[in-house]
């Protein structure tokens, strides 16, 4: 197989800050220093106008050569960086009043306990119900699927810190939230998960991404239905195999709990209720309605034209339906990684405010068509996500205002005027809610 890989135009590096990095924590993998996705120090362009105007035409003519075509038979491999870090700076500068939808959100720890207070009721009323019958399935699929994809979600939140200031009271809260879904993994995906966004696409490391093996395996029909039936498995098992975590205390104090929750619950009303959190949520990351924002999220779905801008934002697509409302707006996806540190409940005011950004963008209609398209459809499946092999080319921010500016908008107005420093210090605060661990 060849790997088909993109050429990453300089033009889309300012000149002058071309090859230029700032000191920061070592490459996890390769161990070099390098700037993470998510806290990079921003690039302005310098000098005089006719340089400036050149470099928006090389842009215009160059932005989208960083994203390859998909093919059938490998990954679709990027030279450049991952695009939430630029549009990130793109967006603060235009509207840097986005700061104040960061932080917590006071709804997430109440609606923790409210569908946890759900799905014990069920789990101990069903118990006289045989765990296979289809009173007991029923439940599991409709209200116990959507129930624990909700915590699955919760935790995702709470994984962001945004349920509470300080960073114990949030892992104590994904513990508890971890409790219904009957095996512990909370304090796990909080490491994985944070790698995901920082280093977004990076093979080795981002454990969100299927193997070579898998798309090998399982890129037919019959292959793409099991890996959307058993998607929770793959993703328990997945990084074990490609990227390690070294246990922290927290580690302990999460399986510890839960393995506990787990042998009350049996101890005083016997195994069926457990086994109703269980089939709720393999049920949940299954061939579930909500489930559906597993492929949604990064998998490459939209046909792009290459060249585009759009073809360098592929790599991550929204949903704006009403299943949000179960799934703490997750949907919201650009949004989310884009800004990491706003919760759930302030995502769709970060689309409202920056509509230039994100109305823009390809956005899924529906779900559940995104799980038929993803089987059934022989151009999407396994090999339909974005590589890269490393951190990229730098993205310049002024490529996203291509979108929904004109050719000749003046569109460069704000870089040489930009006070660096500032907009240095609102990047680390836009991730640093998100990302602390």
């Amino acid at each position: 197989m060849s790997v088909k890989r993109a050429n990453a135009p300089a033009s889309l590096a300012p000149s002058g800050l071309r090859g230029k990095t700032t000191a920061f924590a070592p490459h996890p993998v390769s161990g070099a220093p390098v700037t993470p996705s998510d806290e990079g120090k921003s690039l302005s362009a310098s000098g005089s106008d006719d340089d400036l105007d050149e470099l928006d035409d090389a842009r215009r003519a160059d932005a989208g050569k960083a994203a390859a075509s998909k093919g059938e038979d490998d990954f679709v491999w990027m030279y450049t960086e991952e695009p939430h870090r630029s549009r990130r700076m793109a967006i603060l500068k235009a509207h840097p009043e986005v700061r104040k939808l960061m932080g917590p959100t006071p709804y997430t720890a109440p609606l923790v306990f409210l569908v946890l207070a759900v799905q014990l009721y069920l789990a101990v009323t069903l118990r006289s119900h045989h765990p296979l019958s289809w009173r007991t399935l029923l439940t599991a699929y409709v209200v116990g699927g959507t129930s624990n994809q909700n915590m699955f979600l919760a935790i995702h939140e709470i994984t962001h810190n945004l349920a509470f200031k300080s960073i114990r009271a949030n892992k104590a809260l994904a513990i508890v939230a971890n409790f219904v879904i009957g095996v512990p993994y909370a304090m796990a995906f909080k490491g994985y998960h944070v790698e995901h966004h920082k280093y977004l696409g990076e093979d080795g490391i981002d454990t969100d991404l299927p193997s070579r093996i898998e798309a090998v395996v399982l890129n037919n029909v019959a292959g793409k239905t099991f890996f959307a039936t058993f998607q929770l498995l793959f993703y328990a098992l997945r990084p074990g195999f490609i990227r390690s975590q070294k246990p922290t205390i927290w580690h302990g104090i999460n399986f510890a709990a839960v393995l506990g929750f787990d042998a009350l619950l049996v101890h005083f009303f016997g195994w069926r209720p457990l086994i109703y959190l269980l089939l709720s949520s393999f049920f949940a990351g299954s061939l579930h309605p909500c489930a559906a924002h597993f492929i949604a999220e990064h998998y490459l779905m939209n046909d792009v034209e290459p060249g585009s801008v759009h073809s360098l934002a592929q790599e991550t697509t929204s949903y704006y339906g009403w299943l949000n409302i179960l799934c703490y707006n997750v949907g919201y996806h650009n949004e989310h990684h884009d800004f990491p540190s706003v919760p759930w409940t302030r995502l769709p005011a970060l689309r409202a405010l920056a509509p230039e950004y994100y109305d823009t963008l390809p956005a899924h209609k529906s779900w559940p068509y995104v799980t038929w398209k993803f089987i059934t459809d022989p151009s999407v499946g396994m090999w339909s996500r974005a590589k890269r092999a490393n951190h990229g080319e730098r993205i310049d921010e002024h490529v996203w205002t291509q979108l929904w500016r004109g050719a000749e908008g003046d569109e460069t107005e704000s870089v040489a005027s930009a006070d660096s420093s500032e907009i240095n210090r609102e990047m680390e605060e836009a991730v640093e809610i998100g990302y602390a661990e």
